[in-house]
């Protein structure tokens, strides 16, 4: 069903499958990995009938709205997401391009593989048997006098100076990177390949994202925090927090659903300068701070003292 070869158990394969089921249509990607006990599977399942997430949906608050609304209102540069595989960083680069998507807007993505399709919108997928790089995509779309780009991932050199270079020649680029954190993606650029001067000149904004479990709504327990959660949480005296308990409506997890963390930095003239002279990671950090950025272990212990999640999901952050 997903197009791979049923006589070949030898090497990893990947496919896909588009079904419909109660009038919804899904994308299945398939892959397939050997063992020493037989073939493993791994099924991630996309509903691709519609992207109607917002950014509230997603985690954003207030203040962190009010620093996106000012990335991206940038008539030109490059907005990076950074984070891990299954952070959720597509999720929310779709809902800014749903935001920017007007009629006069010419918008062309390229990705490795569409996960949402989007009315209005121009999108491409990489295909590496018939040398549709992301790299030679780019190319190609730079041609089609676009307004906004979005590159699915930047993975090598080429396709950093490119989408650098379209930043900088007066193009909305938006794209993902894996970094742990908002200030490394600068210095992650240079360690590409791509000049520090052009990465000051191009580079708008950078939002690093984690996604942590939501407390069950029905079952989470108040408690007064321990001596040591209260420290870890930086509260001077005691603390009400919520702990997960289980229930039928969460399956006996204690967890319903997932919530969005995020670090926002938008990029200063000071950061620029720290890049050019000293390439500092921790300078950075120090200036993005005092910007305004609020680090991603704060803003999950905003969500934990919240009730939105537990002690012990912000510690799984901690110890990345």
């Amino acid at each position: 069903m997903s197009g791979m070869n049923i006589a070949e158990c030898r090497v990893p394969q990947d496919g896909r499958i588009n079904i419909t089921i109660a009038d919804k249509e899904y994308d299945l990607r398939v892959s397939c990995l050997p063992t020493i006990h037989g073939e493993k599977f791994v099924i991630r399942i996309l509903d691709k009938s519609a992207f109607s997430y917002s950014r509230s949906e997603l985690g954003f608050n207030e203040n962190e709205n009010l620093l996106v609304d000012r990335i991206l209102s940038h008539p030109y540069g490059i907005v990076l997401l950074t984070g891990p595989t299954g952070s959720g960083k597509t999720t929310t680069l779709y809902s800014f391009l749903k935001e920017l998507n007007k009629s006069n807007v010419n918008i062309v993505t390229v990705e490795d593989p569409v996960e949402y399709t989007m009315v209005g919108i121009n999108q491409t997928q990489v295909n590496v048997k018939a040398n549709m790089t992301f790299a030679n995509a780019l190319r190609s779309i730079l041609r089609q006098d676009p307004n906004i780009i979005m590159i699915g991932e930047i993975r090598d050199e080429e396709t950093a100076q490119i989408a650098i270079r379209s930043a900088i020649t007066g193009h909305v680029v938006l794209s993902t990177l894996h970094t742990n954190d908002a200030p490394s993606a600068l210095v992650r650029l240079v360690d590409m390949g791509v000049p520090d001067y052009l990465v000051a000149d191009a580079l708008v904004g950078v939002i690093a994202q984690r996604l942590v479990k939501k407390l069950c709504p029905v079952c989470k327990k108040k408690v007064k925090a321990t001596i040591d959660e209260t420290k870890i949480l930086g509260c001077k005296g005691p603390v009400e927090i919520y702990k997960p308990q289980g229930c039928q409506y969460c399956n006996n997890t204690g967890y319903k659903g997932r919530i969005a963390v995020h670090e926002i930095m938008y990029v200063n003239e000071n950061m620029k300068l720290i890049l050019s002279k000293e390439k500092s990671v921790d300078k950075i950090k120090i200036s993005a701070e005092q910007n305004g950025m609020v680090p991603l272990l704060s803003a999950c212990k905003e969500l934990v003292l919240k009730g939105q999640t537990s002690i012990q999901e912000m510690m799984s952050l901690d110890d990345e």
